[in-house]
């Protein structure tokens, strides 16, 4: 999700149940993950909204199923589509956190979720200006961060990895300082830090969180553009273990949403649902996405 008040990129990961309501048994083998559809706009000038093609191949790398999440629904839509899938994904983009669909959606889903994230957790705006417009960087772990449920499985010279090498992309403008997150107590009391970042202006801000109690991921950098978009302008780390942070990332995640058990009341409803209905578009000598899904 956006998490500046324009165009400041932050991709978060959302399971729509509690762990408590699942059956530790078994998992869900059929996951489907919802993503959330950006307003177009003049990068993406064709039709209502848009989703990144790299965000649904990331999700399918790792084993879910995609369904776009439209931005045109009404609250009781919202409602009866998250009792049907297993998760949603906020991609990053050009949008408001505050004055926005794209915001009123979320915090939808974020009180469907827990009954969005930084900014609406805070209940105020705290977000810094970084000069990190086009960045590749390694992460600065925390001790939380090497014991985390977001890294646990990550294989150890992977992890030895990030925190050496440039393999984490960063393009945004806006940020949560260290300082801004560690003054606000609702932050502290929601969400673990994980890794922070430093920008050009020595300016410590963090860049992954996991909710202490919920299954909530969010990070301040872009694992899907390494293996899918290949943007000349854009620092994209292409490295062999970009890419596998990618997948490993992605693997976590589809797998906490194997714990919710939600699904369509009939395969029919399911199919509707899926991303298969779209066509992606190639946009990449207009945009910064090689390709995009056009939903509404």
């Amino acid at each position: 999700m956006d998490a500046a008040p324009m165009a400041a990129p932050l991709l978060v990961l959302c399971v729509s149940a509690l762990w408590e309501n699942c059956v530790s048994a078994r998992l869900n083998q059929r996951p489907i993950i919802g993503v959330l559809a950006h307003e177009s706009n003049d990068v993406i000038p064709f039709g209502k909204s848009y989703i990144p093609a790299s965000y649904v191949k990331i999700l399918e790398s790792a084993g879910a199923r995609v369904a776009p999440i439209s931005m045109k629904l009404t609250e009781a839509e919202y409602t009866e589509l998250l009792h049907s899938i297993n998760g949603v994904l906020f991609p990053g983009g050009v949008a408001s956190v505050l004055n926005s669909r794209y915001a009123e959606i979320s915090a939808i889903i974020y009180n469907f979720t827990l009954k969005e994230l930084i900014v609406l957790t805070s209940g105020e705006n705290i977000l810094t200006r970084t000069n990190t417009i086009n960045l590749a960087l390694p992460l600065n772990f925390t001790k939380a961060g090497l014991h985390s449920r977001t890294f646990k499985k990550f294989p150890k010279n992977l992890l030895q990895a990030l925190q050496i090498r440039p393999l984490t992309g960063h393009y945004h403008y806006w940020g949560v300082s260290m300082k801004n997150f560690t003054n606000n107590k609702k932050l502290n009391n929601f969400y673990r830090i994980l890794t922070t970042n430093m920008d050009n202006q020595r300016v410590e801000y963090v860049s992954t969180v996991e909710a202490i109690k919920y299954p909530i991921y969010a990070v301040q950098w872009h694992p899907e553009r390494s293996p899918y978009e290949w943007n000349a302008t854009l620092n994209i780390p292409h490295f062999s273990e970009a890419v596998k942070v990618a997948w490993y990332l992605a693997d976590f995640f589809v797998n906490e949403a194997r714990w919710n058990f939600n699904h369509f009341s009939n395969t029919t409803e399911e199919e509707k649902a899926l991303i298969y209905n779209y066509t992606p578009m190639y946009t990449g000598n207009i945009s910064r996405f090689e390709q995009v899904y056009l939903i509404d």
